[in-house]
């Protein structure tokens, strides 16, 4: 499944289900074929996105601090990352936001 977010604020965002699923799981949504992010809810949902990417970005650097501490070697970060793939959302979210545009999928 592809999610392709959209806004009369600008271009849609096409994402693959893993990353999708991810993104609308930070923002508390549960991820689903259809939806609906209201321009009244994006400035929380936009900190609930900025956090929960800040929060796999020092989830990644406990990794290496403690694998360090071990003397193991440290973990590989995947070639595109979470805070990498969440960016045009947050983009698209943003422009939604200072327009009082709704971002929907699905439809």
């Amino acid at each position: 499944m592809l999610y392709c977010f959209k806004s009369k604020a600008g271009a849609d965002v096409v994402m693959l289900a893993e990353s999708g699923d991810a993104v609308l799981r930070l923002m508390g949504r549960e991820p689903a074929p259809r939806g609906i992010l209201q321009s009244v809810d994006l400035p929380a949902l936009l900190q609930a996105l900025q956090a929960g990417v800040d929060a796999d970005d020092a989830e990644f650097q406990r990794r290496v601090d403690a694998a360090k501490a071990a003397g193991e070697p440290e973990p590989r970060r995947p070639s595109v990352t979470l805070r990498q793939r969440a960016w045009p959302l947050h983009e698209l979210m943003t422009r939604s936001q200072r327009h009082g545009a709704d971002v929907v999928w699905g439809v």
